[in-house]
Formats: C-alpha cells, sequence, structure tokens
C-alpha cells in the first residue's frame, strides 16, 4: 500500500442506468465512508464520489481526484462489460479490454481496484495485468452481500491493513452475515495473470473449417462481393473475418472493419448521426481526412450523401479495392428508424457494382463483408434486403478430426485419448471456444480431463464465466428464461415461441429441430436444469 505519512485517495464510482435493476448504491457508499471516518487511521483517507456514471466520466474522474483506489458498484454482464450509461441515461457496455488500456494508462498512479459487480471477475483479470490488486465478483452477488464486503474490506484498510487482509476480511463479514456469497468475491493480482495470459493466448489458436476459408477467399476477390458470415455466438465468426481481412491485405487491398457492438446509442439514435459516423470511421480506418462537410449535402437526402461520399471519396481515393467489413451487424435489428434504410443501402451498392459505366467501375472495388449472429432479422422487401444476394457462409462446430488436430498441435493426444476426447465432445461438442478453454486448461500438468469433466456444469469448472454470462442473458429476458427451462427441463424438443427459438439459438443455447429447440450441448442441459430448476 502507499505510505501512509501521505493521503490515501480513494474514488467511488457508480452507475445504475434507465431500464436495469435497482441497487441499493447508496447505503453501500455511505457504509464505505463511516467506516473509514470511525477508523483509527480516519485522516490517511480521502474520499471522492462519482455517481451515474458515464462511460466518458471515468477518465476524467480519474485525472481530477488522481486516486490510489478505484471501487465501481453497479452492474456487470460476464464478457461483455461493465455497465456504465450513455448521455441518455441508458446502457452503455465497456468491456474488459477497453477497461484494462484504461487502466495501464494510470498503473504508476493505482495500486487497487474494486468492481463490487456481478460477473465482474473477467474484467478484474484483464486489469490485473496492469494494477497490483483487483477484487472482481465471479458470479452474481446480491446487494447485502456487496454491502457487507465494502464494510469489511474499506474497515480493514482504515484499520492499516493491507489489501489481500482486506479482501479476506469482506469475504468474511458476507459469511458472518449469513449470506452464502462469500465466495464470489475473486481477489486478483498482478502476478496471478502471467499464467492466465499463457492460456489466453492459447484459446486464439484458429482452427481453420474447410472449405469455408478457400471460399471466402476466393469470393472476396471478385468485383463488388458480397460476403455473409452467420452463426451463433462465440463460434469463430470474427476470427475468420479477421482471416478474410488479412488476406485482403495481403492482396493489396484496402480495409475497413466497422464494429457495430461498440457503437454508442446516441449514434443509433437519428440515421443521419449512424451514416456519418459509417463515413467518418471508414475514413479513418483508411487514415483519411473526414471531409463530411464537401461531400455531405443535405438537399440530397440520407442514403443519397452516403453513398456520394463513398463513390466520390472513399473508393476514387485510390485504385486499390476497399473491403468493409461490418461484425455484429445483429445489433441495428432493434432499430427500425436505420436498419431498414441501411439494408437497402447496402444492397444498392452490391447492385450498382453489376453496371457496366463508369459509376458501375468505382463500385466494383467495394467488397462487402457482413457478420452476424442470427437470422432472426426483421421483415424486409427480397429487393432491398442484402441478406438473399452474395456468398452466405455457415460456421459450423468443430467436427472430431478437427479436434483431433488441436489436441496433437499441444501434444495432448496422449493426455486425452480416444475416451475421454469422446466423453469432452459429449459434454460440449465441437462449440470452438469450449474446446479451445479446455484445451488451455489442460496444458496445466496438473490438470486431468476426468476433473474437468467433473466439475464442468458447475462453479467450479473451468466454463463457469461462459456459463455465468449465458445465464445472465437469460435472467434479464423473462421470455428467454421461461423457454429455456422448458427446454433443459425436457426430454424431447420443444416447440417455443418462434422469436424465442431465435434469440435462444443465437445466443448458443439451442439446436433446431425442425421447429422445435433441443439444448446444444449437455453441459448447457446440465447446468442449467439446476439454476433454472
Amino acid at each position: 500500500m502507499s505510505d501512509y505519512n501521505q493521503t490515501l485517495k480513494i474514488l467511488l464510482l457508480s452507475a445504475n442506468p434507465k431500464n436495469t435493476h435497482p441497487l441499493r448504491l447508496g447505503e453501500e457508499m455511505r457504509e464505505i465512508k463511516e467506516g473509514l471516518k470511525r477508523s483509527k487511521n480516519r485522516d490517511q483517507y480521502s474520499i471522492a464520489t462519482a455517481e451515474a456514471v458515464r462511460y466518458r466520466d471515468i477518465h476524467r474522474a480519474i485525472l481530477e481526484y488522481e486516486p490510489q483506489i478505484i471501487h465501481f458498484s453497479g452492474h456487470g454482464t460476464g464478457e461483455e462489460g461493465l455497465v456504465f450509461e450513455d448521455e441518455s441515461g441508458q446502457i452503455k457496455l465497456v468491456d474488459a479490454e477497453a477497461l484494462a488500456g484504461l487502466f495501464q494508462l494510470f498503473a504508476d498512479q493505482v495500486e487497487c481496484v474494486v468492481l463490487n459487480a456481478c460477473f465482474s471477475q473477467y474484467q478484474a483479470g484483464e486489469i490485473a495485468r496492469h494494477i497490483n490488486y483487483v477484487v472482481g465478483m465471479s458470479q452474481r452477488i446480491g446487494d447485502k452481500a456487496a454491502i457487507e464486503f465494502a464494510v469489511g474490506f474499506y474497515d480493514a484498510l482504515g484499520a492499516d491493513k493491507g489489501y489481500e487482509f482486506a479482501y479476506k476480511l469482506g469475504c468474511s463479514l458476507i459469511r458472518v452475515a449469513g449470506i452464502a456469497e462469500n465466495l464470489t468475491p475473486k481477489l486478483i493480482t498482478k502476478s496471478d495473470t502471467a499464467s492466465l495470459n499463457s492460456a489466453a493466448e492459447t484459446t486464439t489458436i484458429y482452427i481453420e473449417r474447410p472449405p469455408i476459408e478457400a471460399k471466402c477467399y476466393e469470393a472476396i476477390l471478385q468485383p463488388g462481393a458480397l460476403i455473409r458470415i452467420r452463426s451463433p455466438q462465440r463460434m469463430g465468426k470474427t476470427l475468420l473475418l479477421e482471416k478474410v481481412l488479412n488476406h485482403s491485405r495481403q492482396e493489396g487491398y484496402r480495409t475497413a472493419k466497422l464494429d457495430l457492438k461498440l457503437a454508442d446509442s446516441e449514434i443509433l439514435s437519428d440515421a443521419k448521426t449512424f451514416l456519418q459516423w459509417l463515413c467518418v470511421d471508414v475514413a479513418d480506418s483508411l487514415e483519411l481526412e473526414p471531409q463530411l462537410d464537401k461531400y455531405w449535402q443535405d438537399v440530397f437526402g440520407l442514403n443519397k450523401n452516403c453513398t456520394r461520399y463513398f463513390q466520390k471519396y472513399l473508393l476514387a481515393a485510390s485504385d486499390s479495392p476497399l473491403v468493409l467489413a461490418i461484425d455484429n451487424f445483429e445489433r441495428l435489428f432493434g432499430y427500425p428508424d436505420i436498419f431498414p434504410s441501411f439494408c437497402l443501402l447496402l444492397r444498392g451498392w452490391y447492385e450498382a457494382a453489376k453496371q457496366g459505366d463508369k459509376i458501375g467501375n468505382l463500385w466494383k472495388k467495394l467488397r462487402l463483408v457482413v457478420v452476424h449472429s442470427t437470422e432472426s432479422y426483421p421483415t424486409l422487401d427480397t429487393n432491398h434486403s442484402p441478406f438473399n444476394v452474395g456468398l452466405p457462409i455457415e460456421l459450423s462446430e468443430f467436427n472430431l478430426q478437427q479436434v483431433e488436430f488441436l489436441t496433437q498441435q499441444y501434444e495432448l493426444a496422449d493426455k486425452l485419448g480416444t475416451q475421454a476426447l469422446s466423453e469432452l465432445m459429449k459434454l460440449v461438442g465441437g462449440h470452438p471456444d469450449l474446446i479451445q478453454q479446455a484445451v488451455a486448461y489442460l496444458q496445466n500438468p496438473q490438470a486431468t480431463i476426468k476433473e474437468l469433466l467433473q466439475l464442468a456444469p458447475t462453479e467450479q469448472g473451468i466454463f463457469s464465466d461462459h456459463l455465468r454470462q449465458q445465464l445472465w442473458h437469460l435472467q434479464h429476458n423473462s421470455l428467454l428464461e421461461l423457454g429455456y427451462k422448458q427446454v433443459v427441463m425436457a426430454n424431447a424438443p420443444v416447440r417455443l415461441d418462434t422469436e424465442v427459438a431465435f434469440k435462444l439459438h443465437s445466443l448458443g443455447l439451442v439446436k433446431l429441430s425442425g421447429n422445435d429447440c433441443v439444448p446444444s450441448y449437455e453441459l448447457y442441459r446440465q447446468y442449467f436444469a439446476v439454476r433454472l430448476g
């Protein structure tokens, strides 16, 4: 901890956006302040608070208060991020990579970060690459448990104890209060992350699924190409997209990637803002000046303006083809003021490339790649849709040969054996992300496949983060939760409402058997039968 001759500054941040479950954040902050006021070392602490924190407020508060300890109270969503507010008070997710990058800038100043939010262990692990002590929550934590932990943690600091003791006291107070959540807080130190980094690198290995890659590489070379990559979440769509973009760059093509998951809600608030953001973002990717004032004139209308910007500026700027990749396209499905007109725009660009004139030759330089995780998109006129033209690519799971190849790459074939590999695939199928996690875990000489299989559907298993993230999606949509409970409890395929079925399929939670649903994996059946039962 800091030299106690100096004041230790604590920054308390909280966020509880509209349409999220109300939390007792005021009580938590009050208890922290009162505990430190009563401590024998109260003069050594300075507390600053920032409530209803917007994502842009984080760095501003750190710059202003220069804290050694940062405490965040609010909601977490697992790997998708912590929940902050945008300018309108709505939800704005900030993911682990962004948070880790931010805290890296303040690593010389910040000693400890406490994320008192559900499912925040993933963010804690990323932040701990740069900060010595980080606390995150391994699963959902109730208000009472969160407050008890905060009281114990800061009472210990006020008594001149270190961060590790403070963490243990916080967990102990949860237990003393009779709350069965004392194992939920997790302390991750900077020194702990070395082995985790090695495992994380393993999970990024790309396994080819022929002939998908070859089809994409061939298609992207065709003038005016459109490739549509589709699969449930976490099946490797983004990794395939990166392979296609790398191949394009090797061919001398310019590339720009637009990730709609990162678009602020205010960007999606109206079509003009969205299309101008698209134009400027692509220009920035190509290291070009925005020049909206030159190519955007309101008299032309929105789609015409965007088309002129690409045609007269972005495509004309170079003889090289331009590959525009749009990831997480399903983000637009919930924005009816944008989705239909934007689809019409993309379809218009695709059709323009078929023209044999000068304009057509310009549009032949544009190659589009659209990536999305569900086919349950809003109804469109077939002539206005980009979803019924171009090359469709649907990513499948790994097959047995691909999983065997992966185990051979990491010299795990002998450790696993045919029988154990068969049991693993019975549990998780060929789910790319889960298979990669299993391989990373089994590289540890002390790890055994027997233990992995036994603990897999529990909170102690290696898939717990993934399972809790899926649980979070269900718990925040009562229709999905009710529907999925029927699926995992049944001994036969279950017919659900069409929209519910497609959303569950989009999350990768079910496979469709005709019009009926079954759990995607035995792992899901076992875990969710307990959690939703």
